[in-house]
């Protein structure tokens, strides 16, 4: 299987978070429990991000696993073809 992220979605998900709470964003894409890790990725060198949430709130978390300021959203995915 390939090292490299799936795109699992070309856009953002906008996921609701508790203040203090760590979540771990699924970086492969392989993932069936989109956006959060569910140990799809084991059989490649990639491996989730941690993240707490600094506020309650909503986060626009990356679909396509492109990011530069992952796990969160940066646009990447509108230059995807």
């Amino acid at each position: 299987m390939s090292d490299l992220p799936l795109v699992a979605q070309k856009s953002p998900f906008a996921v609701p978070v508790e203040a203090g709470k760590t979540y771990y964003w699924c970086a492969c894409g392989r993932s069936r429990a989109q956006p959060f890790c569910d140990g799809s990725h084991k059989t490649t060198s990639l491996t989730p991000r941690a993240f707490t949430a600094e506020k309650t709130g909503t986060v626009y978390l990356c679909g396509c696993k492109q990011t530069g300021n992952a796990p969160f959203c940066d646009g990447t995915h509108k230059s995807l073809a």
